[in-house]
């Protein structure tokens, strides 16, 4: 299977482009050491999200590293963030700027072009049909894009992240009542910091299927990894740490169906 799917029966999608860990031995006898690390991965999050399942949503993981193919990209490969350094739809360096493949061997675009049918196109059908079954449903969706990333990256922003940073592509993915609902919660929490729509204002995912007036309305959370895991090789994840922000995700996930039910 090309990503990890579990039907829910609540107005919530929860999907997790970047927690893919999977690696083709076609394409990693192509790269360099680094890429066996997978050190920009979206770790643990499966684990963390663990109690979805009990509230009835529905979620989507990627199987594959966001090495092979970056599921959170739009497939003619734009940059988000103009004017800002990115890494691109098939990435050819770490976020720490390491090189990811062997000389002469990066992917040509009939290679990515494959990639995009072998691996990202199989993610999006799923997801696009998953919002649809779930629009028949309630007439209202959320789609909750879980991320995760190293507190401090300096290639792509100064200092360290807040703990928690929403993104809904400016107001333009979501109502802003479902925005302000979430994060008035973990406001009201006091323990973590957060933002909105600063460093962090969503993905090619969000802007792409955030659709308020059709009914998807897209938010995405991108989580300090130190809110829950160690951040340095081998990125063990943090049961102690976890067990305090999960009751937060709960509350605002729940929060979220509950604002699509109206």
């Amino acid at each position: 299977m090309e990503y990890q799917f579990s039907a829910g029966s609540i107005p919530l999608l929860v999907s997790m482009p970047h927690a893919g860990t999977d690696i083709p031995d076609d394409i990693f006898a192509t790269m360099e050491a680094c890429a066996q690390v997978k050190a920009d991965t979206d770790w643990h999050l499966p684990e963390l999200y663990g109690f979805l399942k009990e509230m009835g949503a529905s979620t989507l993981a990627a199987r594959w590293s966001r090495y092979v193919i970056d599921l959170n990209r739009p497939p003619e490969d734009t940059n988000l963030y103009p004017g800002q350094d990115t890494t691109g739809l098939c990435p050819v360096d770490t976020f720490g700027r390491e090189r990811l493949y062997k000389p002469g061997l990066a992917p040509n675009s009939a290679e990515v072009a494959r990639r995009l049918a072998t691996y990202w196109q199989p993610y999006h059908q799923q997801l696009r049909a998953e919002l649809d079954r779930l629009l028949a449903l309630h007439g209202r969706v959320v789609l909750w894009e879980a991320h995760s990333i190293a507190s401090v990256v300096p290639r792509f922003f100064d200092g360290k992240l807040p703990d928690l940073n929403f993104g809904t592509a400016g107001g333009a993915s979501c109502d802003p009542a479902m925005s302000e609902t979430i994060t008035s919660i973990a406001q009201a929490d006091g323990h973590y910091t957060m933002a909105i729509n600063g460093r962090f204002k969503g993905g090619h995912i969000t802007r792409f299927y955030g659709r308020p007036e059709q009914g998807v309305h897209a938010i995405q959370l991108e989580m300090c990894q130190s809110t829950y895991m160690d951040e340095t090789p081998p990125f063990a994840y943090r049961p102690d740490l976890a067990a305090q922000v999960q009751p937060l995700l709960r509350r605002m996930t729940q929060a979220a169906a509950g604002w699509a039910r109206g």
